[in-house]
């Protein structure tokens, strides 16, 4: 039998997570900055986002799933104009739109995404698909013109308040309090279609 690697380290690390580094990467580097026997995420932020990670380690990784399931809070920046394949910056472009809401417009829908609603995650997404990450099988169907494309069904979450913080003719950024499930890749897409 092998034995585990690192040290019994038990506790929370709450990770600045910079743009660019994935989790799961993140996760790594702290678990080898401390010697960790055992160390995960207390939620998934996506590589092109900043913010608080929480990062359990040794016993803390019992506690993850109390973490998962409370509430979450978010800012984030919509642009206008275009929705891309993976629903953020890295995708390309696969529909435009000449169409820039005025704030009020942007307001007056901003309803609609609150409360008990059902969301289409991303495409691109950790998800389980038949056993596979969403993300995989959709970089297949990108390279393979045979290849199916990925249809992830709507889910419920929970979005607490959706307030509009700025607005301008390019882009707006808005604040998101919401539980357990809610993508916010998602959540400007379904914005900006509306």
């Amino acid at each position: 039998m092998s034995r585990k690697q690192g040290q019994p380290v038990h506790g929370w690390v709450n990770l600045d997570k910079p743009v660019g580094v994935s989790s799961a990467k993140a996760v790594a580097i702290v678990r080898r900055v401390f010697n960790a026997a055992k160390a995960g995420h207390g939620g998934t932020l996506d590589p092109l986002a900043s913010g608080v990670l929480p990062i359990a380690l040794g016993e803390a990784t019992k506690t993850v799933a109390f973490a998962m399931g409370s509430h979450k809070s978010y800012e984030f920046t919509l642009a206008w104009g275009v929705e891309t394949s993976t629903d953020d910056g890295e995708g390309s472009g696969t529909k435009r739109s000449a169409i820039r809401p005025s704030e009020a417009e942007v307001n007056a829908i901003l309803p609609q995404f609150t409360g008990h609603i059902e969301q289409v995650p991303p495409a691109y997404s950790a998800i389980k698909v038949d056993g596979q990450r969403a993300y995989k099988l959709a970089r297949k169907a990108d390279a393979d013109d045979d290849a199916p494309a990925v249809q992830l069904a709507a889910r419920p979450i929970y979005i607490e308040t959706c307030t509009l913080l700025s607005h301008n003719e390019t882009e707006a950024r808005f604040y998101v309090a919401c539980g357990k499930g809610a993508y916010i890749r998602s959540m400007a897409r379904d914005i900006g279609r509306a």
